[in-house]
């Protein structure tokens, strides 16, 4: 958790007593937060809701569809954990983050509602920004879950669609040790005769069947939706029978296109459209992007900076690396509950150098020497050094670069936090195009 917001006192006071409050920092179940709910008042963070779950690919698809009902004239409002630079950016009313005094505002009615019940940061934090939502008279709320599904604070909400994108493994102590088990939690966020959208086109059986029990509606990749390369550089989504071409935005990686895809589905299946997608959706989603999925920043090769932190992820952006005609240097920051050998495996044929970056997070923590150690176990011969911290790690890669080789940033939000920070310092600009109103305010 980062500086959340240094220009408000009262906000950041009141996230640093909430980090330390509860004594285990994860602590699922929907009991004690639950109660917490029905004190508030149950607030629904919309009329109606969309709700993503998955391993990877839940922050983007939550993007895409809020760029798609904006598009459509809906007033929404997304709320996504964790964020980069200002934990404002969690909750989004029309692609704007929320104000300070109105988060203090809530963490105090929160608070009031608690009474001597002991909630963890993401649970209280999750509980107020639901309020925030439930006060800005949305028509839509996207909500991206935090861990897993059914157990999770978000799954207090009930969805009228549900979105699960590709599952892999991660946090195997929490939710199992294979994609059935794991796909169960995820599915615990469907309801009874809701629309499920899925990203993969083989989802694990155990989404299926919850969904089958559920009387839900699926509708699954490739087989019931699929997003295509049409004339003149446009995309067209292929829903219902019907044929969407639209202008293609920025995506920051062909992976990319199954989360548009996914987010798109899910909005359309709550606003039909009829035959063809509205002039503003059709022409208006170039203008979107989803920050911190390899973006761009400075000149080419420049940067790339990538949140991601598993091997599902780092397996996406070693496609995109593989597209490249030399190996880039990689900054590598990952927390110690993360699979670090799995990911520096699959980075490594594209990779020059790791430069391993220490992350001070709490319990997660990792130096840069202990992150190093576990990539010396699958690099082979390929150099790999430690920094106690990213900026370090990043300041060598400047160096060994000299303009010349790409730099990957990899491993954390907090990584691509700091990496933002530093390289912004150094006047480097983002530079991934034109910014919708929901892209990154940081």
């Amino acid at each position: 958790m980062r500086s959340p917001d240094p220009g408000s006192p009262a906000l950041k006071r009141w996230l640093t007593r909430l980090e330390s409050r509860h004594d285990k920092p994860i602590d699922l179940g929907l009991g004690r937060c639950g109660a917490v709910y029905r004190r508030l008042g149950s607030p629904r963070p919309g009329r109606h809701v969309i709700t993503v779950a998955g391993t990877n690919g839940k922050g983007s698809t939550v993007a895409w569809a809020a760029a798609t009902l904006s598009l459509l004239g809906k007033r929404q409002g997304t709320y996504t954990s964790p964020h980069l630079l200002r934990f404002n950016e969690r909750v989004r009313i029309d692609g704007v983050p929320v104000d300070s005094a109105t988060l203090v505002d809530a963490f105090e009615a929160v608070e009031a509602a608690r009474q001597d019940t002991s909630l963890t940061y993401f649970e209280f934090t999750t509980l107020a920004c639901f309020l925030v939502m439930s006060r800005a008279d949305l028509d839509v709320a996207v909500l991206e879950v935090g861990l897993g599904g059914r157990l999770d604070t978000v799954n207090l909400v009930d969805a009228d669609v549900a979105v699960i994108t590709p599952i892999g493994l991660d946090h195997q102590a929490y939710l199992g040790e294979d994609r059935y088990t794991i796909g169960r939690e995820k599915a615990g966020i469907l309801r009874e005769g809701i629309t499920l959208v899925t990203s993969e086109p083989h989802p694990p059986l155990s989404v299926l069947e919850d969904a089958e029990l559920l009387g839900c509606r699926v509708l699954r990749a490739g087989r019931d939706f699929r997003l295509e390369d049409g004339d003149s550089g446009e995309l067209v989504l292929h829903l219902h029978g019907q044929r969407y071409p639209f202008r293609t935005p920025l995506l920051g990686g062909a992976h990319q296109r199954d989360n548009l895809a996914a987010g798109m589905t899910a909005a359309l299946s709550l606003v039909p459209v009829g035959e063809a997608l509205p002039e503003a959706v059709a022409t208006g989603l170039v203008e979107a992007h989803v920050p911190g999925r390899l973006e761009p920043v400075g000149d080419a090769p420049g940067y790339l900076v990538d949140v991601g932190h598993n091997p599902l992820a780092a397996a996406v952006v070693a496609e995109v690396l593989a597209q490249r005609a030399s190996r880039c240097t990689c900054v590598l920051g990952m927390l110690r509950d993360k699979d670090a050998e799995s990911v520096a495996r699959l980075l490594a044929p594209h990779v020059e150098a790791f430069l391993c970056a220490g992350l001070k997070e709490g319990w997660r923590a990792q130096t840069g020497h202990e992150l190093a150690e576990r990539v010396r176990t699958v690099a082979g011969d390929i150099p790999v050094k430690a920094f106690p911290t990213v900026r370090g790690a990043l300041a060598e890669a400047r160096r060994r670069s000299e303009g010349e080789r790409c730099v990957l940033v990899f491993g954390s939000f907090h990584t691509a936090a700091e990496a933002f920070q530093w390289l912004h310092e150094r006047g480097l600009e983002r530079r991934p195009g034109p910014a919708h109103a929901l892209a990154s305010a940081c």
